[in-house]
């Protein structure tokens, strides 16, 4: 299963357009390769280099910017700007969206991950990534990440 992006490779440079400085939208993404058996997909996007501040502010150890659920498995382009077809999760900031970078400090790092499932999952719209994580265990046929790295100037 492949997970990329036409406006970036992984560890590279996210578009401003993508960020908090441009247009707050969401990069078009290409899927491909989901496995024989697969019922559902996963998206999250997360960033595992968030300051210390915002560990304990928000009393966590990494920034959920985007969870969808329940991804038909026929999917294979997320358009630009648009979430995918599916259920949408909360992020960090209490939101059913895209959240995109914005990172205060220093280059942080963005993984977009996939997982393909063999289930489709019995939750309600706005669950948590880690209600979503516990959900799927035991049920990912396979995971791929694109990782997209971002520094304000």
């Amino acid at each position: 299963m492949q997970l990329t992006s036409p406006v970036f490779n992984t560890n590279e440079k996210i578009p401003a357009k993508y960020t908090c400085d441009g247009e707050n939208i969401s990069p078009p993404l290409e899927i491909s390769g989901v496995p024989e058996g697969a019922k559902s997909l996963v998206l999250i996007m997360d960033d595992p280099d968030i300051p210390e501040a915002a560990k304990k502010s928000f009393n966590i150890e990494v920034w959920d910017h985007w969870v969808v659920f329940n991804i038909p498995v026929e999917v294979k382009i997320i358009e630009e700007g648009m979430n995918p077809p599916g259920v949408l999760g909360k992020n960090t900031r209490d939101n059913m969206a895209y959240g995109s970078p914005c990172p205060p400090d220093k280059e942080h790092r963005y993984f977009f991950k996939l997982y393909a499932l063999d289930i489709v999952l019995e939750l309600p719209a706005g669950s948590s990534k880690a209600g979503v994580e516990k959900a799927m265990l035991g049920h990912a046929l396979e995971k791929v990440e694109l990782v997209g790295r971002y520094e304000r100037g």
